[in-house]
């Protein structure tokens, strides 16, 4: 009897090592702008194979350059199988259909969040680093992101001032999205928190000049023409700015969740100080 408890024991440990000491990934492709940029911090040498066509085009990526350098898909599961990955990365707004395709083919997937403020992006980090069996690669990146954070985040004393983003369609978003986050981590309130636009949503333009924000943060503007952009170029929010110290477009850093972040939080940060000190 005693024997064949050893034996079982033995069994069980042998079944519990393959999970225990799973080679990491090898071949990881990337569907997503998101977990791509994540994925380009993170990946060992050579393990990354293809990112989404996104993140080389330097309108939307923060890391189009080095996105340049490995080869591109466009998220369909048919060149997604001819490239072999033993790993596919997606995001939450990736193709339902794209993702149940791959895992009939017995491709795994891993379908990461957006993250909408600093705790999702710490999880994704962490997440990240576990998925590609790089986890001390992600604590080290979550002990600088920590710090840096740390720099930004102190304000100086007094009353914060007042922000209002405004995007194409007059699309504005307040404290639960990535962008208002970061006008909060920067020391600002949000206009559209006090108008009721905490997730996001349509600000008129009649609205947003009552409110009298003390800096608009405007979307980045793309090639080509489209109505949704020409409310941006209206006289009034042009006179709305027009004498005030400062004014940010937002651009690749506001649009994941990761420590580039923290570069459109020190620019707003500075843009901060600059109404402070502004006579």
């Amino acid at each position: 009897m005693v024997r064949r408890l050893f034996l079982a024991a033995g069994l069980l440990a042998g079944l519990a090592l393959p999970a225990a000491a799973a080679e990491p990934p090898r071949r990881v492709l990337s569907m997503n702008l998101c977990t791509d940029q994540l994925a380009m911090m993170l990946a060992a040498p050579g393990q990354l194979v293809s990112v989404s066509h996104l993140a080389q085009d330097p309108g939307a990526s923060a890391m189009a350059d080095r996105a340049a350098r490995l080869p591109a898909n466009h998220g369909l599961a048919e060149e997604i199988f001819l490239m072999r990955p033993d790993l596919v990365l997606a995001g939450a707004w990736t193709t339902p259909e794209t993702v149940r395709l791959l895992r009939q083919l017995d491709i795994p997937v891993e379908v990461f969040p957006v993250e909408s403020d600093v705790a999702g992006i710490r999880a994704n980090i962490r997440r990240m680093g576990e998925v590609l069996g790089r986890e001390t690669q992600a604590q080290a990146m979550l002990a600088r992101f920590d710090a840096d954070l740390a720099r930004l985040a102190d304000a100086p004393p007094g009353p914060r001032p007042r922000a209002a983003l405004y995007m194409a369609n007059g699309y504005s978003t307040g404290r639960d999205s990535l962008a208002g986050q970061i006008v909060d981590l920067a020391g600002f309130d949000n206009v559209a928190d006090e108008l009721g636009l905490p997730s996001g949503g349509i600000l008129a333009l009649e609205s947003l000049l009552v409110s009298d924000p003390d800096l608009l943060i405007e979307g980045r503007r793309y090639d080509g023409h489209a109505r949704a952009q020409e409310v941006l170029d209206h006289p009034a929010l042009r006179a709305l700015s027009r004498g005030r110290p400062g004014q940010v477009i937002s651009d690749p850093d506001w649009i994941c969740g990761n420590p580039h972040i923290l570069r459109a939080v020190a620019e707003l940060r500075e843009a901060r100080l600059a109404l402070r000190e502004a006579p």
